[in-house]
């Protein structure tokens, strides 16, 4: 047993043809998809699948087997396994699968459905072979056979008539089901549909198949397939703890399963959990579930893709927020600091090896240009263009080479585990309940290499609004440190005066130092 903390886009629960179309259709539209596979079909019995256009008479395994291949050839894995639990988990979803921890932003449940046979001795080891349930999916194979339907609802004789269009020897076995009514009986007769009365109570076969059932009073009625109307029940349990319940679908008071309601594309009543396939559908096929799980994929990517846009807005929104005051604030002066790298900075790498290095909140590059110079590659950072545009007319004149990106540390999306060395100093991340700045800054560290936050100790209140500021708002060396776990030394946390007589921030006589190396 194993934990991990993988993160995708969509679940997608479920290894029939629902599921894994709806796998490459998300996969084919750049989603991250984690399909887990149980394994067992609704139609693993059956020999081949029909009415599938291009695939008709493939056997069900080499076909999901195909479908599989596909979902792997567009990024997507495959888990095979039971779902133990699914719970939700805020905004995402919490997905457990023999000791392994996923989590979702959206889920696609393609469960399918079990079949509830009539209980008869020897009718369970026939189904899929020559005990049927459905004209389109088997009946060309019994064309011209003799058929018997197993009368157990009020569908029976929908039934008989459906399969006497493929054979004239079809034989109603009144069972448990209704008596025909008057019409129906004429209709019957009118067909030539004889009725058998009496219970079956035996499903004989021989090395050839089936070959007749058995009656409650020792009659025989010779038969080569059998046509019943199973129970199909959805297999959704995992939705349950989430308020999700099937439905039960019933006719003339009669039980024909149930299944899980949604609307034309999969989405359920639960925000984020859609459903495709037999799970929702009783009625359909191998080709129908495909079609669905499709439909639902294109209605869980168009939420993403809602949900991604809002997002991004508020992220524009929050950018500019803090993008433009800094802008306006840079540009009311030719020369905010005082051009010089911070003393924390030149003390704290003294005798680090260069490697590579991002600055956080570079402003006009003085400390970027500084570890240039001394061997480092950097990556520097800022929201003000402004900023970055004097840094880059600095480095230019004296020849120096550093990436200039211009964004938030939290949008820039930094590759993971690549820097020797992050500096933020005096950096203005926001704070907010989930700490995004503060992990962005851990996990931009690689192994080995040191994270070095500076900021100045936390004003008073009325000290900060006099500047325009609420220091609550902004991430101190704290908040990261407080996030630091057996897999990070914290080397220095101090207070130490500060002594800079010129730029903007000459007036703070003191910093607090954070420097801590990622052990792993």
């Amino acid at each position: 047993m194993y934990e991990t903390n993988d993160s995708y886009d969509v679940v997608v629960i479920g290894g029939g043809a629902a599921g894994l179309a709806g796998a490459v259709a998300l996969l084919r539209s750049r989603r991250s998809v984690l399909l887990v596979d149980a394994g067992d079909p609704r139609n693993a019995p059956a020999g081949h699948v029909h009415n599938f256009l291009s695939q008709d008479g493939a056997a069900p395994d080499i076909l999901y087997a195909a479908g599989r291949t596909e979902v792997q050839a567009y990024g997507g894995q495959i888990l095979h396994g039971h779902v133990d639990t699914l719970e939700r988990d805020g905004d995402l979803f919490r997905i457990q699968v023999q000791g392994r921890a996923v989590t979702a932003r959206r889920v696609l449940v393609a469960t399918g459905a079990r079949d509830e046979l009539p209980d008869i001795a020897g009718l369970a080891e026939r189904w899929g072979i020559d005990v049927l349930h459905c004209p389109y999916c088997h009946g060309w194979e019994v064309r011209d056979q003799h058929i018997g339907v197993l009368a157990t609802g009020p569908l029976a004789v929908h039934q008989a008539q459906m399969f006497r269009q493929l054979s004239a020897q079809v034989t109603l076995l009144q069972h448990t089901g209704p008596p025909p009514t008057p019409e129906q009986q004429e209709q019957l007769a009118a067909l030539g549909i004889p009725v058998a009365t009496g219970i079956v109570a035996q499903v004989d076969s021989a090395a050839g198949g089936l070959s007749g059932v058995q009656l409650a009073d020792g009659s025989h009625v010779k038969l080569d397939a059998l046509v019943v109307a199973p129970v199909c029940r959805a297999r959704a349990e995992l939705l349950a703890p989430l308020g999700v319940l099937p439905s039960e679908v019933r006719l003339d008071g009669h039980l024909l399963g149930t299944q899980v309601e949604s609307d034309p594309t999969g989405f359920t009543t639960e925000p984020g959990i859609w459903v495709a396939g037999n799970v929702t559908n009783m009625q359909a096929q191998v080709i129908s579930s495909a079609a669905a799980g499709l439909a639902a994929a294109a209605g869980i990517n168009n939420d993403l893709i809602t949900a991604d846009t809002e997002h991004a807005v508020q992220t524009y929104r929050d950018r500019r927020a803090i993008q433009d005051p800094w802008d306006q604030r840079y540009a009311s002066m030719e020369q905010m600091w005082s051009g010089q790298p911070n003393t924390s900075l030149v003390i704290e790498t003294r005798g680090l090896r260069p490697g590579r290095a991002l600055d956080v909140g570079c402003g006009e590059g003085a400390d970027a240009l500084w570890l240039a110079e001394h061997g480092w590659d950097v990556t520097a950072l800022d929201v003000s263009r402004v900023a970055l545009d004097r840094a880059a007319d600095h480095a230019q004149r004296v020849g120096v080479q550093v990436r200039w990106l211009h964004a938030g540390l939290v949008e820039a999306a930094l590759p993971p585990e690549t820097f020797d060395l992050v500096s933020a100093q005096y950096p203005a991340l926001l704070r907010t309940d989930d700490h995004v700045a503060e992990l962005a800054l851990l996990a931009a560290v690689a192994p080995g290499g040191v994270l070095l936050v500076v900021h100045h100790p936390i004003a008073s209140k009325e000290q900060a609004n006099a500047h325009g500021f609420d220091p609550e708002d902004y991430v101190s060396p704290s908040d990261v440190a407080a996030l630091l776990d057996d897999s990070w030394r914290i080397e220095v946390d101090e207070t130490r005066p500060r002594n800079v007589t010129t730029g903007a921030g000459s007036h703070h006589t003191r910093d607090i130092v954070m420097r801590a190396r990622r052990l792993t």
